[in-house]
């Protein structure tokens, strides 16, 4: 099946179409396409691949569109093996997969055909593969215009949260990983990743793997211009774990609550308001990657 945005990527996914069928033609006797219209599209198709006619799911759209996918194949019984073009802004999954921003070189990954299982969140009856975010910073990403992603890229969400600066307030945050408390005390924000790259920073939790079977949680505990200093170049060097304003943790599963009203972000959309749980389902999804990963 081949699901197909007609919106992202500037409008040019359809330049694809063709490419990718012809692609697909080469392994499957069927190629299925299917047009989104409408939120719920993409997540509402990839399910319905999950009825074992279906050899491979080929997404071609931008980070919307590839959360819904994973949504619709999440804790299936018959998964196919997940392709998607990344043709959004920031392209976090597809840069931790190292799949190429390019959509004629994406595209290339199915002849190959070299496949890795990856794991994925859940949250209530959401499902994630990115990150999850919750404080003031994290609210600013949803201040960000198409036009301003457009123009400057995943740099976008950084001038943003830098504008929140002037209005911070800690909250009261408490926080259980594998049922053990961990953390009890102010923050401005928390941070969980499943995977390296977040918010086009691919080094801002280097550690984390696709497949480690673990959410790498971070706390920004001082967000001071003074303590910023520190903060940003250990950002893009990766060395935000060992930053002594940053509390830094490991888990399979968190339980998160807060002294006040936050919402939890979900891969960048508004998700459910705190507390909320959320767990790693390991290696849950098949992914066409390179070679090389």
């Amino acid at each position: 099946m081949l699901i197909i945005n007609p919106s992202s990527g500037k409008e040019k996914a359809m330049d694809y179409e063709e490419r990718a069928v012809g692609i697909l033609g080469k392994r499957h006797d069927l190629v299925v396409i299917r047009y989104t219209e409408k939120a719920g599209d993409a997540a509402k198709f990839a399910a319905e691949a999950c009825d074992g006619t279906y050899k491979t799911l080929l997404a071609m759209g931008g980070d919307g569109t590839i959360n819904e996918c994973v949504n619709g194949l999440a804790e299936k019984k018959q998964k196919p093996a997940f392709a998607f073009v990344p043709l959004g802004t920031v392209n976090d999954f597809a840069r931790a997969l190292q799949i190429p921003k390019k959509p004629k070189e994406a595209l290339a990954l199915l002849e190959d055909y070299h496949t890795k299982r990856v794991d994925i969140g859940k949250l209530g009856d959401r499902y994630f593969m990115n990150v999850l975010a919750v404080g003031i910073i994290a609210e600013a990403v949803y201040d960000v215009t198409p036009e301003e992603k457009s123009k400057y890229g995943h740099f976008a969400y950084l001038m943003e949260g830098a504008k929140a600066f002037r209005n911070k307030t800690p909250f009261q945050l408490q926080i259980e990983v594998d049922g053990k408390e961990a953390y009890h005390d102010k923050a401005y924000m928390m941070l969980a990743a499943m995977t390296n790259s977040v918010a086009g920073f691919e080094k801002f939790a280097e550690q984390a793997e696709v497949d480690d079977h673990q959410l790498h949680i971070f706390l920004l505990k001082d967000l001071s211009i003074s303590k910023a200093v520190s903060i940003i170049p250990d950002l893009f060097k990766g060395n935000l774990d060992s930053n002594e304003q940053v509390a830094y943790f490991k888990a399979k599963s968190i339980r998160v609550k807060a002294d006040t009203e936050l919402v939890v972000n979900i891969d960048g959309d508004e998700g459910v308001p705190l507390p909320f749980q959320a767990e790693v389902l390991p290696e849950e999804i098949q992914v066409i990657v390179p070679k090389q990963l």
